[in-house]
């Protein structure tokens, strides 16, 4: 009599995906979406996927034992949102593969060598386009042609942040406007920035993206309208949360398709091979009740080139 032997099924292998995120609006905005594309591209949570995140939850000085976490769990692929979380990655792994979901300027900040060749354990996309820091002052001015002199919220350590700064002096300079920086990214400070810009005369603020403006979103938003200061900012959940205006790329796009890039490396494609990719959606959000509230009147021009009005 023959004894039939029982065969198992092999379990599936399990990817393991870490995320490292800064936290604030652009992490809530992209998280889903990428989780959502990766079930596109055939992954299963809990079957044969499973997700690693760690959100500073816009705490910087967080970011150096987050990414050792990272590191440590030995995960296939790493997907980071932010300069100075990217910034810790570097020190804590060279070899796991790196993908940027909302990164400024990689080449400037020297997480690159090229948009074509990246080089490196490090791939993805970038959050900046040419011209975009320009465009933040012309809106302003467009929308509060008053505006005499403008601050710029900014991390002084991030290269984006440098290289969008040098773009927007030359636009105020074009424009003559005067203009200032000020490192607000705690909620402490940022409530002393609006009392020390309202001294130095500053009358509208341009938010650069960074995840600890975004998880301060909502004071931002609030202590602006509250000083009376035209704000316009990188995306759209600030006006949403109540801000004036924003003009950016869109941040689901992006980290949908970090999802894209995640899933080549998975498979075998080398991240030093895998060109950077720039935003490819850009959006006009405009905050009318905003506006209203501010005492500006928003050109019907204005309002017909923005892609949503909040009403």
């Amino acid at each position: 009599m023959a004894i039939g032997v029982a065969h198992a099924q092999p379990t599936p292998k399990v990817v393991r995906i870490g995320v490292l995120a800064g936290g604030g609006s652009g992490f809530r905005a992209g998280y889903e979406p990428f989780r959502r594309r990766l079930r596109e591209l055939g992954y299963v949570e809990g079957s044969d996927l499973a997700l690693h995140v760690r959100n500073a939850e816009g705490r910087p000085e967080r970011y150096a034992t987050l990414a050792a976490e990272l590191a440590e769990l030995k995960v296939d692929v790493i997907v980071v949102q932010g300069n100075a979380a990217l910034v810790a990655l570097r020190k804590a792994t060279q070899t796991i593969p790196i993908v940027m979901a909302m990164i400024g300027d990689p080449v400037g900040a020297g997480f690159v060598s090229s948009l074509a060749k990246p080089g490196g354990n490090i791939t993805g996309l970038s959050n900046m386009a040419e011209g975009i820091s320009e465009k933040w002052v012309e809106l302003l001015k467009q929308a509060a042609p008053e505006t005499a002199r403008l601050g710029v919220f900014w991390d002084p350590k991030n290269a984006a942040h440098a290289t969008m700064w040098m773009a927007i002096q030359d636009a105020c300079r074009t424009l003559g406007v005067g203009a200032a920086v000020w490192d607000a990214r705690k909620p402490e400070t940022i409530n002393q920035a609006f009392f020390a810009m309202a001294a130095d005369n500053v009358g509208a603020v341009i938010v650069l993206p960074d995840p600890a403006f975004g998880a301060n979103l909502r004071q931002i938003a609030g202590l602006a309208a509250k000083h009376r200061m035209p704000a316009v900012y990188g995306f759209r959940e600030f006006p949403l949360a109540g801000g004036l205006m924003s003009y950016g790329p869109s941040i689901a796009d992006n980290w949908q398709r970090a999802a894209d890039y995640a899933d080549k490396l998975i498979k075998g494609a080398k991240p030093a091979d895998l060109p950077v990719g720039q935003p490819l959606t850009f959006e006009l959000v405009v905050n009318r009740k905003a506006a209203t509230a501010l005492g500006l009147t928003l050109p019907r021009s204005f309002l017909l080139r923005a892609d949503e009005v909040i009403e």
